[in-house]
């Protein structure tokens, strides 16, 4: 969430730098308005308190003195209803505000392209063998049926459209993905490993910035209003919420797998078929929580993290830095990882990392000291897919089918498969 003292410092800058971001100028005004009303609610309310206060000093004398006090007294029981209503109106106004505030995208970092949507991306680099194939590819959807690793129909049954049943070597397969990806970002990348719930509180929704802006797209628990994840960024970003921290633990290196829930609310008739846009799916997050001075270079070394795990698997790629239109409410900056699909021609999302800045630390109330006795700060915070893991399935298939039907399995997954090389149709098993 944008800092109300920066929008009323500097709000030219404010309305240039969200004009990036497609917010009309008329927004910040509304606001603006908003919390001089505020104010100028908080400032009669005070006046009229502090009367109160000095009427009631000298009607306690004269009362003592056997005065009759019953007009005056009844003078400060209107005065006092006139500072509950005004009270009442300035918390009116506060939450009108918050509203308007609270849904405001975060303010783009000056190196970003400007654009309202992904044609404006601008791509950083390509990597890997973007091979030419001597037969006719088959999309991961019939690969993944003829493998007999995958049962769409069965997955209908059980949980109706968007989801994937993944058998034998699929399930291993998917396991032995996330096992990797854990391991390269523990073991080499300096991230701790944890396991949070995938159940949070409302509160821990809003502190990201899934809630109230993006509720449609949730998985809502009625009996006890908890939320199922969309991602683990929510709930290893809410680690330290409401702390302060000091500075000389920064950063935290968080990473984590859990099942992911979404309701693609926004996302009809698009990647209908197969197991990239499913409503649940497996991912490896990144986080980090970080001092202010060191954030982009962070970003920079979690884009790396994320890459990392691609040329190893040997699945070629581009880095893609997303324009201002095209970012998530949440981020100043972010760098996008696309697969390149040869079966269906294009390039597919497999990671996103953004720098959020200090838009989540506000919200979630989480700081840190630089010194002992400084004033507390708002942390940075960090996150990045790292990677999705039925995407990277995805991946794998289209770019390692042979022209048999099979798989070539890629070499750092062996060992999570037990020293299996390759997946073979169902005919040939």
């Amino acid at each position: 969430m944008l800092d109300i003292k920066l929008i009323r410092r500097e709000t030219d800058y404010v309305k240039k730098a969200l004009a990036r971001r497609g917010v009309q100028p008329e927004v910040i005004d509304s606001i603006l308005a908003l919390d001089v009303k505020r104010r100028d609610l908080i400032t009669r309310a005070d006046e009229l308190k502090k009367e109160r206060n000095q009427v009631s000093a000298e009607l306690g004398k004269r009362k003592k003195a056997g005065e009759d006090i019953s007009a005056d007294s009844a003078r400060m029981r209107e005065m006092g209803q006139q500072i509950a209503d005004l009270d009442k109106e300035k918390a009116a106004v506060e939450e009108e505000q918050v509203h308007l505030v609270e849904v405001l995208p975060n303010l783009p970092q000056e190196d970003i392209p400007d654009g309202p949507d992904s044609e404006f991306n601008k791509e950083v680099r390509r990597v890997g063998e973007f091979k030419n194939y001597d037969f006719k590819l088959k999309p991961h959807w019939d690969l993944g049926e003829e493998l007999g690793i995958f049962d769409a129909q069965r997955a209908i049954k059980l949980s109706g459209a968007r989801f994937w049943l993944l058998c034998g070597d699929g399930a291993r397969l998917e396991r032995a993905i996330y096992t990797y990806m854990l391991d390269l970002h523990t073991q080499k990348h300096g991230y701790k490993e944890m396991l949070p719930p995938v159940l949070v509180s409302p509160d821990t929704m809003y502190a990201t910035g899934q809630l109230p802006k993006f509720k449609d797209d949730l998985f809502h628990c009625t009996p006890n209003d908890l939320y199922l994840i969309s991602t683990a960024e929510v709930p290893l970003t809410n680690i330290h919420r409401g702390e302060i921290l000091e500075a000389k633990n920064l950063p935290y290196y968080y990473t984590a797998c859990t099942a992911c829930f979404r309701s693609e609310a926004g996302a009809a008739g698009r990647d209908t078929r197969g197991i990239v846009r499913v409503h649940q799916f497996n991912k490896v997050e990144m986080v980090k929580i970080s001092n202010p001075d060191t954030s982009n270079d962070e970003l920079e070394k979690m884009v790396s993290d994320a890459e990392d795990v691609l040329k190893g698997l040997g699945i070629p790629y581009r880095v893609m830095l997303l324009c201002a239109g095209d970012m998530g409410l949440s981020s100043s900056k972010t760098y996008d990882l696309e697969f390149w699909s040869p079966a269906q021609e294009r390039f597919i999302e497999i990671s996103s990392c953004s720098n959020c800045r200090d838009y989540q630390a506000r919200r979630a109330n989480m700081r840190f000291r630089r010194e002992p006795s400084a004033p507390t700060e708002y942390v940075h915070t960090l996150n990045g897919s790292g990677l999705a893991v039925g995407r990277t399935m995805v991946a794998i298939l289209e770019n390692f089918q042979q022209a048999d039907g099979s798989v070539i399995i890629p070499e750092v997954l062996r060992p999570y498969m037990g020293g299996q090389e390759r997946l073979l149709p169902v005919k040939a098993q």
